[in-house]
């Protein structure tokens, strides 16, 4: 009789103890093209905190990037993946392609991306299929946006050049998309497709032998890393600039219109977190941004010689002196 007692105490000790143990956190592998310190990423991050998730307990982050060099996307894919992952969270083509090719069952999530239908890593926005999900970026619709706002800014612009990575799939759609506004704008577009760093300098030369009178800058994950490097060569050609992200106004450019990329990944948290509950990517629809944003360098613009239409300043979500 005691040892029944006994053994019933020490059951019930070992089943109040087993209660007691904290949940396994969840591990997501973040995959990225650039370096830290990271803006995107640690909006991310608050995501999840406002989320109730800290880092350390509920989840663990394992951090991955490229430092630049995307061609290492595929094996720091792999690496994640020998560690399975919850989930792998990342942003723009190259790396979330570079994910879908190392594994079909790990969740992938993404912060930004330009066109995931047509470059094939959803099946539709509203029903993705497979494991992948995310925000993305509406870039097709307001190329002619951009193109109309730097055409205001400096109307005596009769050519414009769009830079951008042409190892990025997404990216030629964009091209396309700013030639057919072009028309109804009046203005030509010279094309400058970039393979990488090296081909900055030529690329800016071009403009100037062909006497581009503005610039659209396209981003992804690739031009963002070198944003500082093209700010210098927009500064040195006097170019005037609008690109999608604010990033390239806060390091000197002159304008920018787009979706918030920091509001974006914060909000990526939340299908992290649908996802830890149980959903399925397949299931879970591709949202679409909600804030876009337009942010102009008045101290640019003075360096540029340019007066900023009062039309184009009154839309401003933001001005930097």
């Amino acid at each position: 009789m005691l040892t029944v007692v006994i053994l019933a105490v020490m059951l019930a000790a070992t089943g109040a103890a087993e209660a007691q143990q904290p949940a396994r956190a969840h591990r997501i592998g973040v995959l990225r093209s650039g370096a830290p310190p990271d803006p995107h990423v640690e909006a991310f991050r608050e995501g999840l905190r406002d989320l109730g998730y800290r880092e350390g307990q509920e989840v663990v982050l394992e951090y991955r990037y490229a430092e630049g060099k995307e061609g290492r996307l595929p094996e720091l894919a792999a690496e994640l993946a020998r560690l399975r992952v919850d989930v792998i969270f990342t942003s723009g083509t190259r790396a979330i392609e570079a994910a879908r090719q190392v594994t079909g069952t790990i969740p992938i999530v993404f912060g930004a991306a330009g066109d995931p239908v047509a470059t094939g890593l959803v099946a539709s926005l509203a029903r993705p299929g497979g494991n992948i999900t995310g925000i993305s970026l509406v870039g097709l619709e307001l190329t002619g946006k951009r193109l109309e706002l730097i055409k205001e800014t400096a109307p005596k612009a009769s050519r414009v050049a769009i830079l951008y990575n042409v190892l990025n799939r997404a990216m030629e759609a964009r091209l396309a998309q700013g030639q057919m506004a072009a028309k109804t704008l009046g203005v030509q577009i010279q094309a400058l497709r970039v393979h990488g760093p090296d081909e900055f300098d030529e690329a800016f030369a071009a403009m100037a032998r062909e006497r581009a009178g503005a610039l659209v800058m396209v981003v992804d994950p690739f031009t963002l890393f070198h944003r500082q490097r093209l700010a210098e060569l927009v500064a040195k050609h006097r170019l005037p600039t609008i690109s999608e992200g604010r990033e390239f106004v806060e390091v000197g450019g002159l304008m920018s219109y787009g979706p918030s990329l920091r509001a974006n990944f914060r909000r990526a948290a939340a299908l992290v977190d649908k996802i830890f509950k149980g959903a399925k990517p397949a299931d879970l629809p591709v949202e679409q941004p909600t804030r876009f944003e337009l942010v102009i360098n008045m101290k640019t613009a003075k360096a540029l010689g340019l007066t900023i239409p009062p039309s184009v300043l009154i839309r401003a979500d933001q001005v930097i002196q």
